[in-house]
Formats: structure tokens, C-alpha cells, sequence
């Protein structure tokens, strides 16, 4: 990460200053006043409550974490902290901008976190003004917008390599020639993962008709498995999860199907084929590095997602399907996913809207 200007100095040295005097009835006061589900209360690990010099980190979710986006975050959150590199509390399911503003107030107010970790899509403007508000505090968000001076990074899921293998799996498998994809709704960080799916699945079987169906939703299960079951009454014959509740049809019709976020196989075991994997690590540990040796400035934390840089990855092909995957298309995507790594093969990036794409729900 570059260098950064005086004003953004203060960062890392004004935290090991607070820390000192934070004590843990203020964590009580935060987690009672900002509701949802929240982590452990801080114990002899926390900065707050014992004055180490461990990087304080706050989560803060618009959705329940059952909902992968900000389930692959946490996930990656509570490896960092297990590491011993930070201490971590957060708080979910904020799903309104006025629920996320008054969390954020509170969490600086009564916890005045070195970090806080979370999602901006849908308060996008009330969270760009906090930070604003408190420069002296590391925002990294996932937005569909540009970092903001001197304190909001932005970061998203790139996971358009893993898509486009994961494609490739579902063109080799599907025999209607069919192959339906279920989306939360067509903005471009979404658009992008479809449209490197569809892609490799064409790759795979240049024929392939690829239907996309949008949910309107970052999280609504019911509608999710809705669209899946028109998918399927369509002709689609293998699937792609990219939100909660496909995966549930694809068990249910004994069909093929990816998932997204996290390894979903123990969902459906015997029909999860693999699922596109974020890892947030690699993005967290740089923020973490940052702000503890005082170089932390707003910037887009992208490339760290990349699968090349251990940001993403396909999940380990899963053998104990109900289905037979062909040796020769588990080596052709093994052999793609080598060209992704080494640089020869650099996946495309197309954020339109997918041709054909529909949207269902409220």
C-alpha cells in the first residue's frame, strides 16, 4: 500500500491511546443499542479491554450472515482473529440505511474500532457519510463505487475466474443444452460473475443456452428457489446458485448445481458440484498490516479477490456426486484454472447486463 498523507497519520497511533481507556461496559452499551446477531463479547483478547496492540476490528452486516456475501466476510474476519492478528465483534442483519448509520454511530461512539468491516450496496450514501464523520477510523466496504479520501476503501467479490471455470463444469455436464442461473439482481458486480459463468460454460459447449433469472434481492431464499424452479421447468438441467435457495430446487430435482461464496457442498452433497470460493483473507491482512504500521490510506482492494492472488478460488470438485463428471472436463478446467494462475488466460470482465436476463421478486 503507498504512503499516505499527515492528516491520515493519526489512524493506527490515536487506537493504541483509546484503547487504553475503552472498557468493556461500552461494548455492552454497543451491542445492546445496535441489535442483530453479535459476536463474543471481548474478553483478555480484546484491544478495548486490555491495551495490546492487536488491530480492533468491527463487522457490520446488512444481512444475516446465513446469507454468503457477508457470511464469506466474517468467515474471514474470524480466521484473522483466531491468527492472533486482530480482535473481532460485529453485528448483522442492518437492513435498512437507517439501521446501518445509527450501528456505525454507536460502534464508534462506544467502541471506537481501529477497522470496521461491512456492506454499503444498499446504504451507500449514509455510510460514505459517517466516514466522512470520523477520518480517523478504517472504513473498508464492499461498494459498487470508487474509495473515498482519506478513510473508505472499497473492495467487492471479483470472482469472475472461479465463475468461468465453474461455467466450464456446467456447459460439460448439462445434455438439455440448458444450464439456468439464479442472481440477486443485474448490477455490475453481479453481471460480472454471470457473464464469465456463462462464458466458460460456452467454452465448454458453444450451444449453450444459459437463462438468468435476478431475485431483485441480496437475500430471499423463497424467491430464489422459485426462479430455480422456472429455470428448471425451462429446460435447464444444471444450475447456478449465485444466491441462497438454489440450491434447495437442485436437490429437490436431483440436478447439478454450483455455489457461491463458501464450499456449499454440505448443503446438498450428493448434487453440489463445486461452488465459486471468495477468500477475504488475503484483503483483510493487508487492511490489518496497513493500519498497524500507520501506512492505511482509501484505496479499492480488488485485486486482492483475484484468484491469482489466493482471493478466490473453485471449490475442490466434488466426487461423490449422484452424477458422473467426465476425467476429461475436470483436466480441461483444471488446466484453465493453471492459465488463470500462471497469467496466460486473463478471464473477461463484462458488467452489462446479461441479453436475456429477467427479474422476478418485489
Amino acid at each position: 500500500m503507498s504512503s499516505m498523507s499527515t492528516t491520515q497519520q493519526p489512524i493506527a497511533r490515536r487506537r493504541r491511546r483509546t484503547a487504553l481507556v475503552a472498557g468493556l461496559a461500552a461494548s455492552a452499551l454497543v451491542l445492546a443499542a445496535c441489535g442483530g446477531t453479535t459476536g463474543e463479547e471481548k474478553d483478555s483478547g480484546s484491544a478495548s479491554s486490555g491495551g495490546d496492540d492487536k488491530v480492533s476490528v468491527f463487522g457490520v452486516y446488512a444481512t444475516p450472515l446465513e446469507e454468503p456475501w457477508d457470511g464469506a466476510i466474517h468467515a474471514a474476519l474470524t480466521a484473522v482473529a483466531e491468527d492472533g492478528k486482530i480482535t473481532y465483534d460485529h453485528v448483522d442483519d442492518l437492513g435498512t440505511a437507517d439501521e446501518m448509520e445509527r450501528a456505525l454511530r454507536d460502534i464508534i461512539a462506544n467502541e471506537d474500532p481501529d477497522v470496521i468491516v461491512g456492506d454499503a450496496f444498499a446504504a451507500e450514501d449514509a455510510v460514505r457519510e459517517v466516514a466522512k464523520e470520523f477520518p480517523d477510523t478504517a472504513f473498508v466496504f464492499g461498494s459498487g463505487g470508487k474509495e473515498q479520501a482519506p478513510n473508505f476503501s472499497v473492495f467487492d467479490n471479483w470472482l469472475q475466474d472461479p465463475a468461468y471455470l465453474a461455467g466450464m463444469m456446467a456447459g460439460g455436464l448439462t445434455k438439455t443444452g440448458t444450464v439456468g442461473v439464479v442472481g440477486a439482481m443485474p448490477i455490475p458486480e453481479v453481471n460480472r460473475i454471470v457473464n464469465a459463468f456463462t462464458a466458460g460454460a460456452q467454452e465448454s459447449k458453444p450451444d449453450a443456452k444459459v437463462t438468468v433469472s435476478f431475485i431483485n434481492s441480496f437475500f430471499d431464499p423463497a424467491t430464489a428457489k422459485q426462479a430455480a424452479e422456472a429455470a428448471i421447468a425451462g429446460g435447464a438441467d444444471v444450475l447456478f446458485a449465485e444466491r441462497d435457495g438454489v440450491i434447495a430446487a437442485a436437490e429437490e430435482h436431483q440436478l447439478p448445481v454450483f455455489g457461491m461464496m463458501v464450499d456449499q457442498k454440505d448443503q446438498a452433497p450428493e448434487y453440489v458440484v463445486s461452488s465459486l470460493v471468495w477468500d477475504m483473507k488475503p484483503t483483510i491482512e493487508a487492511v490489518v498490516a496497513a493500519v498497524k504500521d500507520g501506512s492505511y490510506e482509501a484505496q479499492n482492494l480488488a485485486e486482492y479477490s483475484f484468484m491469482k492472488n489466493g482471493g478466490s478460488s473453485l471449490a475442490p470438485i466434488n466426487t461423490g456426486t449422484a452424477f458422473e463428471i467426465p476425467a476429461d472436463l475436470v483436466s480441461k478446467v483444471e488446466e484453465k484454472e493453471a492459465a488463470i494462475k500462471g497469467g496466460s488466460f486473463t478471464t473477461p470482465v463484462n458488467e452489462d447486463e446479461p441479453a436475456g436476463s429477467t427479474t422476478v421478486g418485489e
